[in-house]
């Protein structure tokens, strides 16, 4: 008979567990404190986010103020804004995609962006 039957060291797995949850926080503590850039309107617009979402900054160029034209501005900050998000989600898929895998994912990790 093989010792411990065959079966997989459950203190070993446990371990493995610990230290890719240790991993995952690790990583969404750099997600946080990250930040990405996005822009618009050729740079008049330009959004900071951390690499979790978070609004940071949003610098507006003097050139992008018509105070006959707020609706192009406005336009231009939730471009600059999602511009930015999309940085940031994709920070995230690099930082934490293959932590995901190494928990089993592959089909995401519920309440996870990936």
């Amino acid at each position: 008979m093989i010792p411990g039957g065959g079966q997989p060291n459950m203190q070993q797995l446990l371990q493995q567990a610990q230290k890719m949850q240790q991993d995952l926080a690790e990583a969404q503590e750099e997600l946080a404190r990250t930040e990405v850039d996005g822009q618009a309107g050729g740079g008049l617009v330009k959004a900071t986010v951390t690499g979790s979402g978070e609004l940071r900054s949003l610098v507006i160029d003097p050139k992008a103020v018509d105070p006959e034209d707020t609706e192009t501005l406005a336009d231009l900050v939730v471009a600059a804004v999602q511009a930015a998000n999309e940085n940031a989600q994709t920070l995230q898929q690099q930082k934490l995609g293959p932590l995901a895998q190494g928990l089993g994912g592959g089909s995401g990790i519920p309440g996870m962006p990936f």
